[in-house]
């Protein structure tokens, strides 16, 4: 999985890693100066010591004269200017040598078959060339700390507009009918751009909310009127003692799908509202109650089917809650089991989490099982005239609830609908 880091930690690790190899190249060009410097300026003061010695001193046959912090070597030399055999192993040119504690800059020279050693103490230079180490080291972790804070500091002064900006897009929802556009408060900058996109973006949605607003006032006017008209000619038809029972029983149905064509049309209009002062205004009710209805509603039809209804409600949550949701929840999935379900039974229990609804129908596929909760989305035995929207609706009004809706499969067939409600 990609590890992401935010914007102001990347500019941060940009400072260290541009700092790092910076202060790392430099460092190293320090030390390896130092280096070159010391063996050419040193090898060349040797060198011309050595010839001194060899050409005048030793020709002329007297003791070399050698300054302080010096050594003396010849192959076949006598006494102190013996050489130790460890030096024969050493190639002709300039070296580090170590006596114990003490260190020494060795030239090596061979002539005539005879080889020379020039030793000069360098425990002094030694020191301070480490004390030069140690402040590069520290020059070079300071400049990261450094280069931290700098970027840290930097990062924030860079990523303050685009905080504001976020800030103000988050709680955009709340005002957008009056808040005023973002753009004009930040500079002609690439933040600025963003912010006219912004704009841009919340002008078009605006659109989109004022045109379903307007449509679903107009909704709530012109299907709510002819819904009214409809019962009130069902009520009128109620008392007429001129109906046979064959009228009696069609004028129920009308009745019926009247009551739950205005129950569909609240629930729409309720989930076109965003405001959950809004939603707390709808009418509420306990899940027993609208159980009640649905098992009384939907018991006609499915054992008209020839199928068994089965209905328990020894236990139910606590609480009321929104009865049109709760209601057209309950429904679709009732529906949905009849529609599906050729033979068997079908089940509406509640739990003290909610309730479920289980069909003995032919099921569906684990792979269709997450895919069944979308719009215009039918399960591979798809039948009748359906849309596919009664599943995306119940996950749509669970959703908006905070309810959870789960599908499971029942054996040797059918489906598990589960709708667990939250404690209220």
């Amino acid at each position: 999985m990609e590890y992401k880091q935010s914007l102001s930690r990347r500019i941060v690790f940009a400072f260290i890693l541009m700092t790092a190899a910076v202060g790392g190249l430099f460092s190293v060009g320090i030390v390896g100066v130092v280096h070159v410097v010391e063996e050419r300026l040193i090898s060349r003061d040797l060198g011309g010591e050595l010839e001194r010695i060899i050409n005048d001193d030793l020709r002329n046959r007297r003791r070399p004269r050698l300054d302080p912090g010096m050594r003396f070597y010849v192959s076949d030399g006598p006494g102190v200017y013996a050489m130790p055999p460890a030096f024969y192993r050493l190639d002709e040119g300039f070296h580090e040598v170590f006596d114990g504690a003490l260190s020494f800059h060795a030239l090596v020279r061979d002539r005539n078959g005879r080889r020379f050693v020039l030793l000069q103490d360098q425990s002094d230079f030694e020191a301070r060339e480490q004390v030069l180490y140690a402040a590069v080291v520290s020059c070079y972790v300071l400049s990261l700390i450094l280069a931290g804070v700098l970027g840290w500091m930097l990062s924030r002064k860079v990523m303050e507009p685009v905080a504001r900006l976020a800030r103000q897009v988050r709680h955009r929802d709340q005002l957008l009918e009056l808040a005023p556009p973002m753009a004009p408060d930040y500079a002609n900058d690439e933040v600025g751009e963003l912010a006219a996109a912004f704009d841009y973006a919340m002008g078009r949605l605006q659109e989109v909310l004022n045109r379903e607003k307007l449509f679903t006032s107009d909704v709530s006017h012109e299907l709510r009127t002819p819904l009214m008209v409809i019962a009130s000619s069902c009520e009128l038809l109620a008392v007429e003692p001129s109906l046979g029972p064959k009228s009696r029983a069609q004028l129920q149905r009308m009745t019926a799908a009247c009551e739950e064509m205005r129950g569909l049309v609240q629930t729409f209009l309720l989930l076109a509202r965003t405001n959950r002062e809004d939603l707390a205004m709808a009418p509420r009710a306990e899940l027993r109650q609208i159980a009640e209805e649905m098992a009384e509603q939907w018991r006609g039809p499915i054992e008209a089917k020839g199928l068994r209804f089965d209905y328990r409600a020894e236990q139910a949550p606590e609480g009321q809650f929104n009865a049109p949701f709760l209601r057209s929840v309950m429904s679709n999935l009732l529906r949905n089991a009849v529609h599906y379900t050729e033979a068997g039974s079908i089940r509406l229990q509640l739990s003290t989490s909610g309730f479920v609804v289980e069909d003995t129908g032919e099921g569906i596929p684990e792979e269709q099982r997450e895919s069944v909760f979308q719009p215009f989305v039918r399960g591979h035995s798809a039948r009748g005239e359906g849309l596919g929207l009664g599943l995306s609706l119940v996950k749509r009004i669970c959703t908006s609830e905070g309810w959870e809706v789960s599908l499971h499969p029942v054996e040797p067939h059918g489906c598990r609908f589960e709708v667990r409600l939250p404690a209220v």
